[in-house]
């Protein structure tokens, strides 16, 4: 089975969104086993409940899934608990590792009755690989190339029936004679605060610190919305605690973000580089995405999938396909 590999970023932001290796171990520790523990994404979770309960009874593959949305919302640890909660295994694999035609092919023939295949990063699933998926999803069959040249034919080989679990920050980037295969196509959105707080409260008991209401307020209003930066700053207060024993007086609280170059509306310096250029040198004018990008030395995926989801959800940033330009609450905060 290919394991998929964690990219290490170059700012190594706490507040990124993007999985870092140092999340995988905690976020195995601290992810909910069943519907019933995960906190948020309400819509979605009833709709998996019926679902999977319908499947069961009737002892089938669930259809086949898309969870989309920026990274960090949850979309790996509902695969967890759907096959946790169809009681079948979960294989994992990501759209990068996946280099030949070959590999998918070793994954599907390997799969038994109602499994769950996982692939995160989907989006950036060679094309020729894609194919074929296509009748494995909707036949489940797999048709391969036996010999060479003159002498080669096509073989039909059957696989056990299956659920398809993709997961994609890029949803429009996925064709659409794939996207028209998924039964469920299922948008994550960022977490309310209230949400958030449950999160950590929980999690802060499996982690064994003790807080006050109001640190756990702190932590949740500079999450980003995002439960694994949630879980991030939870550790960091960890260690905190661990020296210092005690980090309730606000003062420490804010102290701590100050030396991380973090401020009050959870800015940090990748943030901020992007809002001064946009104001320094185009005089808070549209500026084209490919040109900020250069201007900050910064590749455009960094840019639109990294920065720019939180900066227009507080209302920093007007955006679109085109140009980005600031708010006045962008301008009046930092200048």
């Amino acid at each position: 089975m290919a394991i998929k590999s964690v990219k290490k970023d170059k700012w190594d932001r706490i507040i990124q969104a993007t999985e870092k290796v140092e999340d995988i171990v905690s976020e195995n520790t601290l992810r909910p086993r069943i519907l019933g523990d995960y906190v948020g994404q309400e819509a979605i979770k009833k709709h998996l409940q019926v679902s999977i309960s319908a499947a069961r009874i009737r002892w089938e593959s669930l259809e086949h899934i898309v969870f989309y949305g920026p990274p960090g919302l949850g979309k790996t640890t509902l695969s967890n608990i759907v096959a946790s909660e169809m009681g079948v295994n979960l294989k994992i694999s990501s759209g990068p590792a996946i280099e030949k035609q070959s590999d998918l092919v070793s994954i599907l023939s390997n799969l038994q009755d109602n499994d769950i295949l996982f692939i995160d990063e989907i989006h950036r699933l060679k094309p020729q690989i894609e194919e074929v998926l296509y009748t494995a999803m909707e036949d489940f069959t797999i048709d391969i190339m036996v010999g060479k040249w003159t002498w080669a034919s096509s073989v039909r080989i059957a696989i056990p029936p299956f659920t398809l679990i993709w997961a994609t920050t890029k949803f429009s980037s996925l064709s659409a004679p794939l996207r028209d295969r998924f039964g469920n196509v299922l948008k994550l959105d960022f977490y309310s605060r209230e949400d958030i707080l449950s999160i950590i409260k929980r999690n802060s008991s499996l982690l064994g610190i003790d807080l006050t209401d109001e640190t756990f307020k702190k932590i949740a209003s500079r999450s980003r919305g995002t439960p694994r930066i949630a879980n991030r700053l939870l550790k960091i207060v960890r260690d905190y605690v661990t020296i210092w024993h005690d980090i309730n007086d606000s003062k420490e609280f804010d102290e701590i973000f100050r030396w991380l170059h973090i401020d009050s509306l959870w800015l940090d310096a990748l943030d901020k580089k992007v809002i001064e250029t946009i104001y320094s040198k185009f005089s808070g004018w549209p500026v084209g995405l490919n040109t900020l990008a250069s201007s900050v030395w910064e590749d455009e995926d960094t840019i639109e999938n990294v920065v720019e989801p939180y900066l227009l959800q507080i209302w920093f940033l007007e955006r679109t396909p085109k140009w980005r330009k600031l708010t006045d609450i962008a301008i009046k905060h930092l200048f």
